[in-house]
């Protein structure tokens, strides 16, 4: 019966998206289209992350161009693009000069024959190599972060199979993180709210699970931030005693975790955890998917804290989103288990678009365009400028529990009480209003159910965020006197 009801609802709404009366401007050719695109959108299109019945009951947003921080929509209304897609585009929307690498690439060779390495492909391996801290100088590349983080897991369990150490094939990640969502990542990290996980039980084999170092909300009982970080870091090694050293492959960890939200560890966190795995011979993978490429202030975030990781895992800033590319890249002594000699030897793991020409040619003159332009500088001097912004609501609204961020990735922790600090959930709805008065304020801007993370593209200035803080500043206060909380 709820099905047949939905399906009603969801067609009605397909004869209201294209009536001309539910859109004047149906009579131009950007209305037809959108219209039709609409259309498609709720008839046709999977979306991750929301379902179509819900996209019937509103007017999705169509962006069709973009330039720098903002997209314009088909109906040509402007949006700031508050978190850059998903954290991801970096370098900002319409830079034609990666457009035109992507397209001359794809003139001269958009793919590579069978058991080939392609030129540009080959320089951004050498790129990063120069680029990443310490010995990480070989990639393995992928289509993007999920794949990067699991192939980083699979060189890791396979790094101790070659060393005659089959039995070490668990992995430590922490809760209130995320690492992916295919079949092993999904199983790293999760939410301390809700589980996503439910329907694709059972768990994965060999997955642990250790303390988040966020500081406002210490699992550990931790009251300052250092004290935070040395009882998070010390509960991985009395994890790795519990479990026997000889059972860990790896501990992964995001150096800053957005989904926490955006929980800076303290100073003494990294350093102690590359000891712990130094100590009991444990792989340490950085998760650098968000982190990496500028947007903290340094150009990989691991960098704050001098710490070099055994793997690290990257993508979305590698490219700003312009072509799908990741890679997973390895110190020199864990990449040289593979090194070949035998059909046995390599690293079995294949997938069709790693390492593709065009992928390639589009992160290297992005890269360039991050350099070039000093994008690592201005994420340091801006996101500072944000956070003294956005730390000074805090104190005017009380629905602001916490504010937290390095460079350009920020975070507002969203509580029901200040003194209790309790979580809103879904059903609350405060995320969906927000959404709405974000909306109603030309800010793209997607709150969880009791946070606000945000990333915006590392170009942006001190304009920018003040149009941004003012508009959530607007929005709490609204929310506040619609739902009377």
């Amino acid at each position: 019966m709820t099905g047949n009801v939905s399906s009603l609802k969801i067609a009605a709404r397909i004869r209201q998206l294209a009536s001309n009366r539910a859109y004047p401007v149906a009579t131009k050719t950007p209305g037809r289209s959108v219209q039709a695109t609409r259309k498609a959108i709720v008839e046709n299109l999977w979306m991750h992350n929301r379902g179509w019945e819900e996209l019937a009951e509103e007017d999705p947003i169509v962006p069709v161009s973009g330039k720098g921080a903002r997209i314009i929509d088909a109906e040509g209304k402007s949006w700031l693009d508050v978190n850059g897609g998903y954290m991801s585009v970096h370098s900002g929307y319409g830079q034609v000069e990666i457009a035109d690498a992507a397209a001359e690439q794809m003139r001269k060779l958009h793919y590579f024959p069978h058991g080939t390495a392609s030129e540009p492909t080959a320089q951004l391996a050498a790129k990063l190599a120069e680029m990443t801290p310490g010995d990480l100088n070989r990639s393995f590349f992928t289509s993007g972060g999920s794949e990067s983080n699991e192939t980083s897991i699979k060189i890791a369990r396979a790094f101790y199979r070659r060393a005659g150490h089959s039995g070490r094939y668990k992995v430590i990640s922490r809760r209130d993180s995320y690492h992916g969502a295919l079949g092993l990542t999904m199983w790293l990290g999760g939410s301390s709210q809700a589980s996503t996980r439910a329907d694709y039980e059972p768990a994965y084999p060999g997955m642990v699970y250790a303390p988040q170092p966020y500081p406002y909300r210490c699992e550990m009982g931790g009251e300052t931030s250092d004290e935070c970080a040395e009882r998070c870091a010390n509960q991985i090694q009395k994890l790795l005693e519990f479990h026997g050293p000889d059972t860990v492959a790896a501990v992964i960890a995001e150096p800053i975790s957005v989904p926490a939200p955006v929980a800076v560890p303290g100073d003494e966190y990294w350093p102690r955890l590359r000891e712990i795995c130094n100590k009991y011979g444990v792989i340490l993978i950085a998760d650098e998917v968000i982190t990496g490429f500028g947007r903290t202030g340094k150009m990989f975030a691991v960098e704050h804290w001098d710490v070099v990781p055994d793997i690290m895992s990257v993508a979305k800033g590698i490219v700003s989103s312009y072509l799908p590319i990741g890679a997973s890249i390895a110190r020199e002594d864990i990449a040289n288990a593979f090194a070949g000699g035998t059909d046995t030897r390599y690293f079995q793991h294949v997938l069709t678009f790693s390492g593709h020409p065009v992928a390639a040619a589009a992160a290297l003159k992005n890269i360039e365009i991050i350099e070039r332009e000093n994008m690592v500088e201005n994420a340091r001097v801006v996101g500072a400028y944000f956070l003294d912004q956005l730390t000074e609501l805090k104190d005017k609204h009380e629905i602001i529990g916490n504010v937290s961020g390095l460079g350009l990735l920020l975070g507002i922790d969203l509580v029901k009480d200040p003194e209790t600090k309790e979580r809103y959930e879904i059903s609350d709805g405060v995320s969906a209003a927000l959404v709405k008065l974000f909306e109603a304020r030309g800010l793209i801007l997607r709150p969880s159910a009791s946070a606000i993370t945000l990333g915006p593209p590392l170009i942006i200035e001190n304009g920018d965020v003040d149009e941004i803080v003012t508009g959530i500043d607007e929005s709490l206060t609204q929310l506040f006197s619609d739902m009377h909380l």
